[in-house]
């Protein structure tokens, strides 16, 4: 008869557990510098966070009067500096597997000596996963709000930023625009559409493309523009009433009107209509959008190519 080995029975392994136990308390208490370190910054994946805890725990070893980061992720430039600056700086490229994470910057009026360089260089060292992690992060979440063809931010990036300008305006008492801008005539053919059929895609979207750069040209850097769907395009701009904002729209048909697009034997030339909303006093964000779609669709309906402003609509 041949026998069938049992199977080993797993029970509970009390030393293990307790030497794991021990550990955690150790790893979670410990007055060690770099255990502390990635202890706290494995807490979060907010790079301004991060950065406030690195300089906290280096200012702790290494006393500096100001530290500063700069980072360009995504097509954003992250900036964060804290304190007042000095003569003697310490710079650091941050780079791990070949790839770069930003410079830090480190000043103080005195000279930073050999050895707190090093004390610097080993905190960096303990930091720098940390940090290429809440960079992807920021990385990841950009790409979840910007707009795949145009590459200027989407809907619903334009959706948080009229949540925000909504609890600013309402808080400090900021003026804040909106502008609608939908493409409309194309020589030769009457909507967007007919572009696509005519010409194909890559045209339209080359088309929709010059446009998203003619609106950035045509703002403020305070101002964001967004693509909000189709040909329409948006643009909020804070501390702007609402004569500032018709100019703003008026400047930018005018600078889309110069759009030409050569397609063989035929240029494809753009025009656009704007509607221009400004915030009213404890008006919702669905409610303002609303407002300046009702505008742009008197703008439309006028024969296209113009401005109109909601609540002075002539």
């Amino acid at each position: 008869m041949k026998q069938i080995p049992s199977i080993a029975k797993h029970g509970p392994q009390p030393q293990k557990l307790a030497a794991l136990r021990q550990a955690h308390r150790e790893w979670s208490e410990s007055p060690d510098t770099l255990t502390r370190l990635t202890r706290r910054l494995s807490t979060t994946l907010s790079l301004e966070h991060q950065l406030g805890i690195l300089a906290e725990e280096i200012g702790g070893v290494v006393p500096f009067d100001a530290l500063s980061y700069r980072h360009h992720i995504g097509g954003t430039e992250f900036v964060y500096a804290s304190g007042m600056g000095g003569p003697h700086t310490c710079d650091y490229r941050l780079n791990l597997e070949g790839d770069y994470y930003g410079t830090l910057s480190m000043k103080r009026r005195q000279r930073f000596v050999e050895q707190e360089l090093e004390a610097i260089e080993l905190m960096l060292s303990a930091a720098i996963c940390p940090i290429r992690n809440a960079c992807r992060f920021i990385s990841i979440e950009q790409t979840a709000l910007t707009d795949s063809l145009t590459d200027i931010p989407n809907k619903r990036a334009m959706d948080q930023s009229l949540q925000r300008a909504s609890l600013l305006s309402d808080r400090h008492g900021d003026q804040y625009s909106l502008i609608l801008c939908d493409l409309d005539h194309f020589k030769d053919l009457d909507h967007f559409k007919a572009v696509n059929d005519s010409h194909g895609h890559v045209v339209g979207d080359h088309i929709l493309k010059l446009a998203a750069r003619e609106l950035e040209k045509a703002v403020r850097n305070s101002d964001s523009v967004y693509r909000f769907g189709g040909e329409e395009f948006a643009v909020v701009l804070p501390h702007t009433a609402e004569q500032e904002a018709r100019d703003v729209a008026d400047r930018i048909r005018h600078d889309i009107e110069q759009i030409v697009v050569n397609c063989g034997e035929t240029d494809i030339s753009v025009t656009a209509s704007c509607g221009v909303a400004m915030r009213l006093e404890d008006e919702t964000a669905e409610q303002w959008v609303a407002r300046a779609d009702e505008a742009l669709y008197r703008a439309k309906d006028h024969g296209r190519n113009c401005t109109r402003v909601f609540a002075s609509i002539t």
